[in-house]
């Protein structure tokens, strides 16, 4: 039986969907059986071109990846669920069974400034996304 980890946050539009990519990406390279999704309280509509950008560079696509919301996902076959933002964990749906995670990260999306700053808080995030997923799914 696989495991099912979904990865919470308001927009889906950014830390979600890294940790999507992520996920898939460990899942596979370590033969782990998991399904992963990802999924928005209020989804945006849209991935980020920073967040594709900066998964590119990391060898991860996903530019196909959709912003989607609650309902679009497995929400009561989920074994884990990890909310990314203080929204999400507010307005998350409780999963009577889950394994339930709040992984607190700024929003790289509300990062001002110039185009190399904004990719640099990316890749803050993004980085810290890929340490605690690469975690959870060799502990799984």
């Amino acid at each position: 039986m696989s495991v099912k980890i979904g990865f919470i946050c308001t927009g889906n539009s950014a830390r979600s969907q890294m940790a999507e990519g992520f996920g898939k990406y460990y899942a596979e390279k370590l033969g782990k059986d998991i399904k992963v999704y990802s999924a928005g309280s209020n989804p945006s509509g849209y991935v980020h071109p920073l967040a594709i950008k900066v998964m590119a560079e990391k060898g991860i696509d996903i530019s196909k990846n959709k912003s989607k919301s609650l309902d679009k996902i497995p929400l009561s076959e989920l074994n884990y669920v990890i909310t990314l933002c203080g929204d999400a964990a507010e307005t998350c749906p409780v999963i009577p069974g889950a394994n339930t995670q709040h992984w607190g990260l700024p929003d790289p999306a509300k990062a001002e400034g110039t185009e190399e700053e904004k990719i640099r808080i990316f890749r803050e995030i993004r980085d810290k996304i890929e340490d605690r997923v690469r975690k959870l799914i060799e502990s799984l």
